[in-house]
């Protein structure tokens, strides 16, 4: 009898455990790269997006969420940790990739481990194979804390947190990639009145570019389409929360790598159970609030060391500002901050001796920048789009977003801003500060010959080479 009794409690305990778990929602990042938020939704005109517009028209829309980085494995280092990437010295772009590794404080949990301690399943994939999908953190992590890189292999009734990265802007990348993409859409986004922001010119190259930029904007609406009806097919639509964010802004001239809003303003949608429908909000987020939402949603505590804040709580308290932060891209050694107020941005030169446009490998080889480069060359560019080409930097730039949308019109040295150019000065001393920002102090030659090693490879390229001696040498200058 006592056997029987225990074989009842027994199944008991694991039925409810069962139920508990199936009253907990899914949880799914989708995380497009190199994207800025051209969707039908945030008031792109030229092409449509209706799988992306449709999920916001079900869910939660933030008009104004940005990036804590404009490079992906510091924009995901931060997003994983729900942390500033300067906090946990995870600010330069691939590092702690050769010998001298880092390591995260002791404090400092990765997401899906909260989340495998839940009782969640974990996977991390890559659309459409759904291989073992990108993660690029720029510290040592245990590759354990996902479970597979598809949900698909859970236990029954478990529930689960997915990332499914995609390609995004990287689709526009490769001639044979965006032939292929264009081929599944049917169609080319046209090129005759397309617009432009201001500071780059009208030339057939830019725009071919560009047009390839919302053609990659186009499949990733359609690949998003793909998965949510999945989800419908599997019958888990219902009980699944969908984020959608971009990694960091298009990866263009004066976007990615830098911190005006074509670097650092994203999409953040997010749609599911128990979440507001149809909401469009104007508040400041950062793209690692999604840390602290997602786990919330989850019925998971939030770690006290998270910096993220969850913006759907009652008592939440709305940002007076957002941060950014720009340190070494690959070989590419640099130093800026930025505060951004709902009408003001402030950014902060640190090493206003060098050009905008540093060598950087990766960045010159993109046929954006390539076409910007001859432009330039043959005296084309008119004084806006000759900004990006200055020798030297302003250690400090001002803008007014609601009278300049574009960032062209640096208001530092203009006396009637002199009271906001301090306020935000002040403010992003407080938070270099307060959040214990190491990119206060110099990364060491050590740690950078180390990383540039791991960089190089077998095969040192010549250009890489000769862009990491001129690092060393305008150092040395002071520069």
């Amino acid at each position: 009898m006592k056997q029987l009794f225990f074989l009842l409690f027994l199944f008991n305990s694991v039925f409810c455990a069962a139920e508990s778990q199936a009253k907990k929602p899914n949880i799914i990042w989708l995380i497009a790269e190199d994207m800025s938020p051209h969707f039908g939704c945030y008031g792109e005109k030229t092409i449509q997006t209706p799988n992306v517009d449709k999920l916001a028209a079900g869910g939660l829309l933030f008009e104004n969420a940005f990036v804590t980085a404009p490079i992906c494995s510091t924009s995901r280092s931060a997003l994983i940790t729900g942390m500033y990437q300067t906090t946990i010295g995870a600010h330069h772009h691939r590092s702690g990739v050769g010998v001298e590794k880092i390591k995260l404080p002791a404090d400092v949990s990765l997401v899906p481990q909260l989340f495998q301690q839940a009782g969640y399943f974990t996977s991390n994939g890559g659309y459409p194979e759904m291989k073992t999908g990108k993660t690029d953190y720029n510290f040592q992590y245990t590759p354990s804390c996902y479970d597979g890189t598809d949900w698909k292999t859970r236990k029954e009734g478990q529930p689960f947190f997915a990332q499914i990265q995609l390609w995004g802007g990287k689709i526009r990348d490769a001639e044979k990639q965006i032939a292929q993409a264009r081929k599944k859409l049917g169609s080319v986004t046209p090129t005759d009145n397309l617009p432009l922001p201001p500071y780059y010119p009208r030339t057939p190259a830019i725009l071919d570019d560009w047009a390839a930029t919302l053609d990659a904007v186009r499949i990733t609406d359609q690949q998003i389409g793909e998965i949510i009806e999945r989800l419908r097919s599997e019958g888990i639509l219902d009980q699944t929360i969908i984020f959608f964010i971009t990694d960091h802004g298009v990866s263009h001239g004066r976007g990615k790598q830098f911190l005006y809003d074509e670097g650092t303003h994203i999409a953040f949608v997010v749609n599911g159970p128990g979440l507001p429908k149809g909401e469009r909000r104007k508040d400041l987020i950062e793209h690692i609030d999604m840390a602290a939402m997602s786990l919330t949603l989850a019925g998971i505590q939030q770690p006290k060391s998270m910096q993220a804040r969850n913006v759907i709580a009652t008592n939440y308290q709305p940002r007076e500002a957002t941060f950014s932060a720009r340190d070494r891209a690959d070989e590419t050694v640099d130093h800026i901050r930025s505060v951004r107020t709902e009408r003001f941005k402030y950014i902060r030169n640190f090493l206003p001796q060098r050009p905008y446009l540093q060598p950087n490998d990766y960045k010159d080889h993109k046929p954006c920048v390539i076409a910007l480069r001859a432009v330039e060359a043959a005296g084309q560019l008119n004084d806006v789009q000759q900004l990006l080409f200055a020798k030297t930097r302003p250690p400090e730039e001002l803008y007014d977003l609601s009278a300049d949308p574009w960032e062209v019109k640096n208001l530092a040295a203009d006396p009637a801003h002199a009271k906001t150019l301090l306020d935000l000065r002040t403010k992003l001393d407080v938070w270099m500060e307060q959040t214990k920002d190491q990119g206060r102090t110099p990364e060491t030659e050590s740690r950078y010959d180390s990383d540039m090693a791991a960089y190089l490879g077998r095969k040192p390229k010549p250009e890489i080479m000769k862009n990491i001696e001129l690092m060393k040498k305008w150092a040395k200058e002071g520069k």
